[in-house]
């Protein structure tokens, strides 16, 4: 059968069509997304913007035709922290149901974790023991541990690389200001430690989202030009000597790095901070990086309840 999901995100939307069935592995069949940077359409009070609801139902009713054209059995749609956090969120979610006709539906920040971590256990099989799953988007932060395909923690918190970004004056940055951040992100981060820590050592550390991707190619990962099934790490050290480098460039120096893009610029050196405190806090040398994350999740899940 052929799924389709959409994943609004706060930073990109995003359309992935695969085709499956129960017990095989999702092979994708398109994969169509747009940067729409939702979190940057919020206004003081918290709301969702007249053009960013205009540009999420615009592209939402993209997805549902281009779902249409392919021969999709199912069409699946979630949003995660950008409109879940909007005092308006649900009347942004009923626009978009009144114009396109498809629903989207709230994912929790525990949600998105437990489905992320989902996806990271069918990547790397009941060989790798106990994980530990990193995972970072533009509005937060998820955590999660487990020796199971259900974590035995999954926590969500508000430190994502774009809303992060959004603190910070400058570009580059002050020093002032960007160790203001580092210290209320690591002081957010050390406060749910424990939470994480007391169901033991994991057996492997597991890091997903577009941003620890371009994080490991930047220390000197393979590209994604050599695809999914080659091995790709974040070491801690390599990290803690980067995030000086991106600290001193500006967004657009930081697009001659490998790996980022001219959109993600801004945010890289957020989503870095972000995750050198979370590496150092957990006592993490190093991340194998999953290609798999939220949107596999949900298919996985999916296709579980056909079974």
């Amino acid at each position: 059968m052929r799924l389709g999901v959409i994943d609004v995100g706060s930073n990109t939307v995003h359309l992935l069509v695969v085709d499956a069935h129960p017990g095989a592995q999702p092979l994708p069949a398109t994969s169509h997304k747009r940067l729409l940077r939702l979190s940057e359409h919020v206004t003081a009070d918290g709301l969702i913007d007249d053009e960013g609801i205009r540009d999420l139902t615009q592209f939402v009713g993209e997805c549902v035709q281009i779902a249409e054209d392919l021969g999709i059995s199912e069409l699946m749609s979630f949003v995660t922290s950008a409109i879940r956090e909007a005092p308006n969120g649900q009347a942004v979610l009923d626009h978009v149901r009144d114009v396109t006709g498809q629903s989207l539906r709230v994912l929790t920040g525990e949600e998105e974790a437990r489905v992320t971590f989902l996806a990271t256990r069918r990547w790397f099989g009941w060989s790798s023991g106990r994980l530990f799953g990193i995972d970072i988007g533009g509005g937060s932060l998820e955590l999660a541990t487990g020796i199971d395909e259900t974590p035995d923690t999954a926590i969500s918190l508000p430190l994502g690389a774009g809303r992060l970004t959004r603190t910070l004056d400058g570009d580059p940055p002050s020093s002032e200001d960007l160790r203001t951040m580092r210290a209320q992100v690591r002081t957010q981060i050390a406060s749910s430690a424990r939470t994480l820590t007391r169901w033991g050592t994991p057996d492997r550390y597991v890091g997903t989202s577009k941003t620890i991707r371009s994080l490991a190619r930047m220390c000197g990962a393979a590209p994604s030009s050599d695809g999914p099934f080659v091995h790709r790490s974040l070491e801690r050290a390599a990290l803690a000597d980067l995030v000086p480098r991106l600290a001193s460039m500006t967004a657009e120096e930081r697009t001659s790095l490998p790996g980022v893009s001219p959109e993600r610029s801004a945010q890289v050196l957020a989503g870095a901070v972000v995750i050198e405190a979370t590496m150092d806090i957990f006592g993490v040398e190093r991340l194998d990086v999953c290609p798999w994350a939220l949107r596999e999740g949900l298919i996985l899940r999916r296709l579980d309840a056909l079974e």
